[in-house]
Formats: C-alpha cells, sequence, structure tokens
C-alpha cells in the first residue's frame, strides 16, 4: 500500500513525513525543498489487539521459557517486521512524499506533471495544508494572513482534475469515431489504455462511466459526449483513483474555525485531522533517542530509564507541552488520520497467515511472524497469492485458525484472522 503526501511547498510535507516514517530528509523553510519524492515506511498500529491476545488465551498453547519472557513485554509475537507490543501489532505502509504543488502544474509549473506521475501508484492521498495562514497559495512564507485552507484543497482537486483531463482528450475525438462503429468497447478500451499508467483498472473504469451516467443521466450514451463533458469523467476518476484526506497542520496556531473548515471538507468527501508535524516529530525523535518510552499511535509516553539519566529539566518540560499540545488536538494525530485511511476509507484488514493452525506458528515455529494489509472483500485464494504464488497456484483450501472451520477458494476472510493455506505442492 502506498498513502502520496501532497500539498503546497513549504506547508510541512516533509516534516510530516518523518515524523510518522522516522526517515531523515531536508527540511527548510523555503519552497521546493523536496525535488525527488522520499519513500519510507511508516509503521501502523492496527485498530485491534493483536491476535497473539487470543493466543495466550487457548487451553493447547504451550509456553515456552522464550513465550514467558516475550509475554513480559505485552507480547508473544515474533514479527518478521515491525514489532508487537502490549498486543498492539504494527504493520507498514509506505508513504511517498512529493515536491511541492502550485497552482498551474498540470501545464508545466513548478515541479509539474513530475510532480503527478510520482503519485501514479498511490491507493489515496493526505494533503498537507497550512492552518496558520502562514504561507501563500505557492507556499512563500509570509508571516500571517494567509489564504483559507479550503482554496489549498480547491487547486489541489483542480490540478489533479486537470492532470487526468489531459490524458482523456489525447485522442478523444479519435476514439469517438471509432466508437461510432463499435461501440462502448471502443471507449473503455481507450481509457483502459490511457488510465492504466496511473493505476486504473478495468473495473475502476466502469465503476466511473456507470456513476457518470447516474448522476448526469443526460450523459448515458458517451458516444455523444462533447469535449466539455470530460472534465465530469476527470473528476470522478480521480474521486475513484486518488481518495483524499487532509491533515491541517500546524494547528497550534491555527487561525481558522475548524469547525467550519470540517464543514467544507466534509462537502468534497474527505475528513480533516488537525495537528502539528514539527511537535510529532520531536516527540518520535525523543522516542527513537531512547530517552521517552511512546505509545504507538499516540502522543503519550513515559520517561525512560535512559531519559532519567540524560534529559534535564528543561528538556522534560518541553516534552511535557508537546505531549499536552498534541493531546488537545482531535483525530490522534498523523498517524490517525494514516489509520483512519487504510482501514475506515479504503477498508482495509489484517490477516495472520501461519503454518501450523494449532499453535499459529510458521514453519520455523515463529509464532505469528506475519501480518498483511488486504481489501476487506479478499478471498482465501487471493490471501495465497500475496503470501507467495506458488500457494495461489496450487491453492487447495484455507483454514480459519481460530474456528477451525475450512474456508473455500472464494470465501472472503475476516479481519484479525489467523489462517493456514493448504497447498497441493509440498
Amino acid at each position: 500500500m502506498r498513502i502520496g503526501l501532497v500539498g503546497k511547498p513549504n506547508v510541512g510535507k516533509s516534516t510530516a513525513f518523518s515524523a510518522m516514517t522516522q526517515t531523515p530528509v531536508e527540511i527548510a523553510n523555503y519552497p521546493f525543498t523536496t525535488i525527488e519524492p522520499n519513500v519510507g515506511i511508516a509503521w501502523l498500529p492496527i485498530n485491534k489487539k493483536c491476535a497473539c491476545y487470543e493466543l495466550l488465551n487457548k487451553k493447547n498453547h504451550i509456553q515456552t521459557n522464550e513465550d514467558i519472557d516475550r509475554i513480559k513485554e505485552g507480547s508473544i509475537c515474533m514479527p518478521n517486521t515491525g514489532m508487537c507490543k502490549n498486543h498492539i501489532r504494527m504493520v507498514p505502509v509506505t508513504l511517498v512524499d512529493v515536491a511541492g504543488l502550485v497552482p498551474g502544474a498540470h501545464e508545466g509549473r513548478g515541479r509539474g506533471n513530475q510532480f503527478l506521475s510520482d503519485l501514479s501508484r498511490c491507493d489515496a492521498l493526505i494533503q498537507v495544508v497550512d492552518v496558520s495562514g502562514s504561507t501563500d497559495l505557492e507556499g512563500n512564507p509570509i508571516g500571517s494572513g494567509g489564504p483559507n485552507p479550503i482554496r489549498e484543497i480547491e487547486f489541489l482537486l483542480f490540478e489533479l482534475d486537470s492532470w487526468i483531463l489531459s490524458i482523456l482528450e489525447n485522442g478523444w475525438d479519435r476514439v469517438i469515431r471509432k466508437a461510432q462503429a463499435e461501440g462502448d468497447l471502443a471507449i473503455r478500451k481507450h481509457l483502459s489504455e490511457k488510465l492504466s499508467g496511473i493505476g486504473a483498472r478495468d473495473s475502476i473504469i466502469l465503476e466511473a462511466l456507470g456513476e457518470i451516467q447516474r448522476r448526469f443521466p443526460n450523459l448515458s450514451d458517451p458516444k455523444s459526449w462533447q469535449s466539455d463533458d470530460l472534465p465530469k469523467l476527470s473528476t470522478l476518476l480521480r474521486e475513484l483513483l486518488f481518495p483524499i484526506s487532509f491533515a491541517g497542520n500546524k494547528a497550534e496556531n491555527i487561525i481558522f474555525d475548524t469547525k467550519e473548515l470540517e464543514s467544507e471538507v466534509n462537502k468534497i468527501g474527505g475528513k480533516i485531522f488537525f495537528t502539528s508535524a514539527e511537535a510529532e516529530l520531536a516527540i518520535q525523535r525523543a522516542s527513537s533517542s531512547g530517552l521517552i518510552s511512546l505509545i504507538p499511535g499516540s502522543s503519550n509516553f513515559t520517561i525512560s530509564n535512559q531519559g532519567e539519566k540524560n534529559l534535564s529539566d528543561k528538556q522534560r518540560d518541553a516534552l511535557d507541552r508537546i505531549s499536552n499540545s498534541l493531546s488537545l488536538l482531535e483525530g490522534d494525530g498523523l498517524i490517525g488520520l494514516l489509520s483512519d485511511i487504510v482501514f475506515n476509507q479504503l477498508n482495509y484488514i489484517v490477516s495472520y497467515p501461519v503454518n501450523d493452525d494449532t499453535h499459529w506458528v510458521d514453519a520455523d515455529g515463529n509464532i505469528l511472524p506475519d501480518a498483511i494489509l488486504v481489501p476487506n472483500d479478499t478471498t482465501a485464494k487471493q490471501l495465497a497469492y500475496q503470501v507467495h504464488t506458488d500457494l495461489g497456484e496450487n491453492f487447495v483450501r484455507a483454514i480459519d485458525a481460530k474456528t477451525g472451520m475450512t474456508i473455500g477458494a472464494d470465501s472472503s476472510i475476516k479481519h484479525g484472522s489467523v489462517i493456514k493455506i493448504h497447498s497441493s505442492k509440498k
């Protein structure tokens, strides 16, 4: 899964990226600090207790000395990636921080179409907007009096729509003439060829064509469309290809009405979470340095033994102030926003594939080593392909390790399921 961080320059995208991925990048108070996209991994807490919590209560689970040691840490998992602490399992999400977008990008201004192509394989977008009014629409620092964040949102959506429109318009007249003889199939084929490079599957194209006919009954026949009808299709495709949410950054100095912003964002089908990327980064750096023990997905922490020895009173006071300021913001900050996108908007679930459905281990005896993010309608066979191509191609059946029930190839798996996959290949 890839989530793109977008927005105008100098709004805090790279700071937000560093806070979520703990990846050091260049951060500066001028436009276009980011040129090439930064790519990193954010560790997202699963929105329900790890399966290891249930495993502890299984009567037939034999606890070894190693199990007991891990239980003291609040988990018995042995993750191949990430971690599990106090039954909070972390799964990886790829973040892409791209160069700032300015008005006219689809015409080549700023980083132009390079910016837009960097987003082409993202499953969703987070637009970071400046709610402090400290920058103009092009990201230049102005101190105060900057534009309402809704204007930032409107221009970014316009640029995305215009980018997709430019792709649709290329060869449209020719394909309409072709469709007079071959029917709507020629149009669907044209859209598939043109939009495959930005991640448009055939199912999305069919959904967009169906939705445009529902919203605009007079456009039921694509062969009769005029060039000024195409913007409607480009907007629908953008909504399906790039669902977008918003991070109201620099919220410690917010000058706009939060309820009004939330209302305006809701009208375009999104959500806005208010945060301070700079404050979140400071907390994450203190955690990475071992000075504090941070509860995953929150700004709450305790001073570690190392912190007790090395933090001055001034540093402790600063950390407390930062944590308190973040706690006043609803929505659990950047990770809370990411969680909402993955589990609520994109509706992904987590499954734990295992080799042994009795003890929930892999072939090497590692307990619940993998937690995989998949769409909520994923079937058992599709999960098998996610684990390994051979498992998918030689799929026989799956077992739900929690219930002991057999799962057929076309049956959907459940959120938090522990799955043993049986294959005909030994």
